[in-house]
């Protein structure tokens, strides 16, 4: 006799269980549209930097603001606890594995200086490239003003694992239909993994939504906490909360894929997932550009009780121009990022991120494998 299962599981997939079918028709790379949007503000490619202290800051931004993308500023890292951050970036990476920990717990428990937040804020502005800037729900209500007031564009919210709704014993949370009424920028809000969540957080008023938890090559959320859902189904779980949201309001809220990507071939196929945008943590951490110097370390590496990440070496691989649009001799699809997402648009058939939504996607666990027999006996495949 059978008995029902206490639980039902489904399948999920990563970007490494699927691949893009080809379309129908193709196009000519050059003639794909690749802006995003969120809010009244327009971007010429969809990539965003994650707000790491080892991705972004002042003069990384200023030069991804240059190169058409967006770069989000961490205003609860070193940017704002320290006059000198090169100093303390310095001291990070130089430290040895056994005592970098603890050395990141002690540095992140220095103090956020109030006018250093507004000096971040406008050394970036004044160039002229657009700033974002990141905050947790803990400390949005204090320092988004002050963010706002030094001219702040965009507005990033960002936890582990954000929801519409919060309950708590201690204090009221922060509620995010209020907060979209009190700033005059877009906000964005993360991260999320499914469709309730997304369609909540949606529905609160909000610009952009986060998808992606610990999925980054810096976090060990899953590891030390057992949550998360594998990116590919994770973005297309919250794509159709978006496809939903927008039919039933006419508005439409970017769906932005976090963490997980490490080639062209994964930010083409979140894409593909549903995600109008990427956000990229460890590939811009190895540019010349970025303030880590060869070295990663996720938002949550510093948590005073239960650090969820560490410091790795990602090393330096070209600036960052060579990786979003080459030129590359690399063959692992870390650099041109940009040329490869317009060749696999092209290659699909689609000519703006909104077609390439409808591309196909397979199940196709062997696709990093098959075809790649001589790469592999030469230890040349990733």
């Amino acid at each position: 006799m059978e008995h029902p299962p206490y639980k039902k599981l489904r399948q999920t997939y990563g970007f490494d269980d699927i691949a893009l079918a080809p379309g129908d028709i193709t196009i000519n790379p050059d003639q794909t549209d690749i802006t995003l949007k969120i809010g009244k503000i327009t971007f010429s490619i969809p990539v965003l930097a994650s707000a790491m202290d080892g991705v972004v800051d002042v003069r990384f931004a200023i030069a991804m603001g240059k190169l058409g993308g967006l770069a989000v500023l961490n205003l609860e890292g070193v940017q704002t606890r320290y006059a000198e951050p090169d100093t303390v970036l310095e001291k990070i990476a130089s430290a040895s594995p056994a005592e970098v920990t603890a050395l990141l717990q002690k540095i992140y428990s220095e103090p956020i200086k109030d006018n250093l937040i507004g000096d971040r804020i406008r050394a970036i502005k004044k160039t002229g490239a657009a700033c974002a800037i990141s905050l947790t729900p803990a400390n949005t209500k204090r320092l988004s003003p002050l963010a706002v007031e030094a001219g702040a564009d965009i507005l990033v919210v960002q936890s582990t694992v954000t929801t519409a709704k919060h309950v708590s014993k201690s204090y009221r949370g922060l509620i995010f239909s209020e907060l979209v009424k009190q700033v005059p920028i877009p906000v964005i809000v993360g991260n999320c993994v499914s469709y309730n969540s997304c369609l909540k957080l949606m529905e609160t008023g909000i610009h952009g939504v986060l998808v992606g938890v610990g999925p980054g090559a810096a976090c060990t959320t899953r590891e030390v906490l057992g949550v998360g859902v594998p990116q590919a189904t994770a973005i297309i779980d919250c794509a159709t909360a978006r496809e939903d949201y927008h039919k039933a309001t006419g508005r439409y809220v970017a769906v932005i894929a976090d963490g997980g990507m490490r080639n062209g071939g994964d930010i083409c196929k979140a894409i593909a997932c549903g995600a109008d945008a990427v956000m990229l943590g460890s590939i811009f951490a190895q540019t010349k550009e970025a303030p880590g110097r060869g070295n990663h370390w996720g938002m949550a590496t510093p948590h005073a009780a239960l650090p969820r990440g560490t410091r790795i070496k990602v090393g330096i691989k070209g600036t960052l121009e060579q990786t979003l649009f080459g030129p590359t001799s690399l063959t692992d699809g870390t650099q041109n990022l940009v040329g490869a997402l317009r060749t696999a648009m092209g290659v699909c058939g689609a000519r703006n991120i909104k077609e390439m939504h409808q591309a196909e996607v397979v199940i196709a666990p062997s696709i990093k494998t098959e075809g790649k027999s001589f790469q592999i006996a030469q230890g040349l495949a990733r």
